[in-house]
Formats: structure tokens, sequence, C-alpha cells
């Protein structure tokens, strides 16, 4: 949402690959995805190529598809930690549930890794839609969508205002006179709402970047709101560059009707890039892997999706008739796009799975490195991206492909840094210090 003349690069990374069938194919070593070493080369290889950020989802439960794979392996925020030290410029940016989370724990952990890596840490916030999470926490089924982003409103609220708590230069570590910290610059923030009470302040100064960067991923209409109001980036999936414009322009006007300026949120769309010499070699290289999918597998996988049970549904029919939208509790967005995907009947379920294996909805393009440079570039002097998030189907190949053979092109072009100019992660995306609310008030907290 800005006018910039170049656009902004997040690498989401996810286990071996984000195709589903990643973990069989020979381009990858299965094993990895327990070897910490595996991500730190992955946030070395973003490095390289100086991409803004790196990124990590996280889930709650295993659910019901162990047999066939898992993508979340370990907690992100203690993964990026371990990155954080393998690496100096590259945003690290991990998913944390608003549902079944704590406001102020999750802003000492967040805080603790804005440390550890000097102003590079970013949340992206989710309200977790799963049946399967509810169960690990006590809940029985899915709470209610309006609810979760009630929630998750207060939840920022309350977290945003620990963030705040410590001012700039409240930390003093004077030896001479014995102070640690000047009380007039640390806060309680007294917060007593709906659903929290939190009395403050964090026991965690202020960090190099002032707070993580906010991150966001609904595409519903709370989700849309919600990121109009607090976010500072969004990750989208968005199929059609006409779709991408729709999803910019709406969002654009959401921002400024929240008293925000358009600049201050970037959008980027999720492509998965199969990249090869010739566009017949990257489609040969995309069908490889489409036909490892595992078909027991991706049906739960897209039940899961849609909230409706197809484990006993024909893979060579079309999808069943589905619910409306406002039925669903789960995850709004995601459904909207399988159901469209879906809406002309055309499509029998073997054929949905199939286009769905690469990103789970999000955009998958075959090409060589210029046509995938050439895709990127008209998103974002169209007026549908402020830039991208690269979800490379296979580790660590797929980025390494992506970073030595398209990032070149787009530098060549204008459209991308040549090399670090920031050192935080805010600073990545071209975003200032929101500033301290408590700033010259006088509040002695409580040693």
């Amino acid at each position: 949402m800005s006018q910039d003349s170049q656009f902004h690069l997040n690498a989401f990374l996810m286990g071996v690959g984000h195709h589903e069938a990643a973990w069989r194919h020979p381009r990858t070593e299965a094993h990895r995805v327990l070897d910490v070493a595996h991500f730190q080369e992955l946030g070395r290889i973003a490095e390289r190529g100086k991409l803004d950020s790196v990124f990590f989802a996280d889930g709650l439960a295993v659910g019901p598809r162990i047999k066939h794979n898992t993508q979340a392996i370990f907690e992100p925020v203690t993964l990026l930690s371990a990155i954080a030290v393998a690496t100096e410029h590259v945003g690290l940016i991990a998913t944390a549930s608003t549902s079944y989370s704590d406001p102020y724990n999750l802003a000492r952990k967040f805080t603790s890794l804005d440390h550890i890596s000097g102003g590079r840490a970013g949340w992206n916030i989710v309200t977790s839609a799963g049946a399967d999470e509810a169960a690990n926490f006590g809940v029985d089924g899915i709470p209610a969508h309006s609810g979760r982003y009630e929630r998750a409103e207060e939840f920022v609220d309350v977290t945003l205002a620990l963030w705040d708590s410590w001012e700039d230069g409240a930390v003093v570590l004077d030896p001479e006179t014995g102070v640690f910290a000047d009380p007039g610059k640390v806060h309680t923030i007294d917060h007593d709402g709906p659903r929290f009470r939190v009395k403050g302040p964090l026991n965690s100064p202020r960090s190099a970047q002032g707070r993580p960067l906010l991150v966001q991923a609904g595409s519903s209409e709370s989700g849309k709101e919600f990121a109009a109001r607090y976010a500072e980036a969004v990750f989208t999936a968005q199929r059609t560059l006409e779709q991408g414009q729709e999803f910019y322009r709406d969002l654009e006007a959401r921002v400024v009707k929240h008293g925000r300026n358009a600049g201050d949120l970037k959008v980027l769309p999720g492509i998965v890039p199969f990249i090869a010499d010739t566009e017949e070699e990257a489609k040969a290289l995309e069908q490889s892997f489409t036909d490892l999918i595992s078909p027991e597998y991706s049906l739960r996988q897209l039940s899961t999706m849609l909230g409706v049970d197809l484990t006993k549904h024909s893979l060579d029919a079309p999808l069943p008739p589905l619910p409306p939208l406002d039925e669903i509790q789960g995850n709004k967005s995601r459904y909207q796009l399988v159901k469209d995907l879906a809406a002309d009947g055309s499509l029998t379920v073997r054929q949905l799975i199939g286009l769905l294996g690469g990103g789970r909805g999000h955009r998958t393009f075959a090409g060589t490195p210029e046509q995938v440079a050439d895709e990127l570039q008209t998103w974002f002097e169209q007026g549908a991206a402020d830039g991208f998030n690269i979800m490379p189907p296979y580790l660590p190949g797929g980025l390494d492909d992506f970073v030595d053979r398209v990032v070149p092109i787009l530098q060549q072009r204008g459209l991308f840094r040549t090399e670090y100019t920031a050192t935080t992660l805010r600073g990545h995306y071209g975003l200032t210090d929101v500033g301290n609310r408590f700033a010259g008030a006088v509040d002695e907290a409580s040693a």
C-alpha cells in the first residue's frame, strides 16, 4: 500500500517444502524436518538474497493427518531464536495464537526474540480455527468466528500496551549510583477488560525496533477489518491478478478508514514458484510433486479446510454441495477460496487436491526465472501487491533457486534491494517506530 519503487520479499518456510508431498520427493531429505541446522541454513539463504524476512506458521495440534504428513515440528519463536544467532539481517516472523495464549507471556516471548535478534522480530497474529486445536485447550468445538476476533482485538491492545510499558531510555545501568532503571519510565498498564486483567509492566525492556512487526493473514471480513486496524504486513492468498487488485483496493480503503496512512500496511500475496530452465521443465517439476500426493492425506486436509467430511467422497466426482459462508466458524477466507475454485463443478476432487497441494490455496506458478520475475513485477506494478510471500515448494533447493536465479533479475530491474539498508525488521519494511504511548508520563512501577 505504498508507492515505493521496490517491493518486499518474505520467505514462508515450512518443513522441507510447502508442497504437501515435498518430504517424499528426491529433491528433499525428509529427516531434516527435525534438524535445526536445516532451518538455520534456510535463514542464511534468505539473508544471502537480502530478503526482508522469513516466516514460520504454526498449529497447536497434530490433527488426523499424521500418518502421511505433518508440517509444524518446532515452536516457531524458539526456532527463530536459533536462526537469529545464525544470521545478522533477515527479519524473523512467527505465528502465535490469540485464542490459546496469554498476552503477558506472548509479549515477553516476542520481546525476548526481538532482543536476541537485535530488533528483527515479527508476530503473525492468528485466532486458531481448528477443532483439534480447541480440544487441546479444553474447548469443545471451534470458538465462534466473531468471538475469536473480539478476543484477538483485546489481546493485541494489551500486548501493545505491555510493549510500551518501558520507554526508550528506561534502562540506566549506572554502577556509580546503583540505578538499574528509571522508575519514571517504567509503567503499569492497568488493563481491566472483558477477557483480560493485566497490571504490567512487562518484565522486559523496549527493544531496538520499539516493538515487533505486526503481521496478519486472514482475508475474511473480520480478518480484513482486524488487519486494517492493527497489521503492518498482510500475508494473503489471491490466485488471480484481478482478485489481488480487488483485495488490495479493499484493504487500502479500510486502512484509511481507520485513520492510518495507506503506506502503513504492506500486502504480500503468496506464490509457490516451481523454477527451471524452461517452462516445460518447470511444469514437469511441478507434476513430479503432484504425482506424489497422498489422496488420503489430501482428503483429510481438504475436509479440515472446508469443515465438511470428504474422506468417503469419490476422488473422481465434483465436491458435494457446500454450506453457505455464514455457517462456517473455521477459516472463512480459505473456505471461500476453495468453494470458488470448485464453483462450476468442472473440477473433480482429485483435480482440486492437485491444485491445492502446492500451497493450500495460494497461487502456484511454474516457469523460468525470468517468467517468475515477470509475474511478480506485473502484480507489483498493477496494484495487487507491495511485495510477495515466497513459498518454496521444496527446501532448501526451491529457496536457493529463487534467491540465486530470480532475485538477481529483480535487482537488475531495480525492483529489489541489492544490500540491506536497515538493521531492524521494521526498517526493512520501510516502517518507522510508532512511538510510545507512555512517553513523558510518570508512573513508578513496583520494583
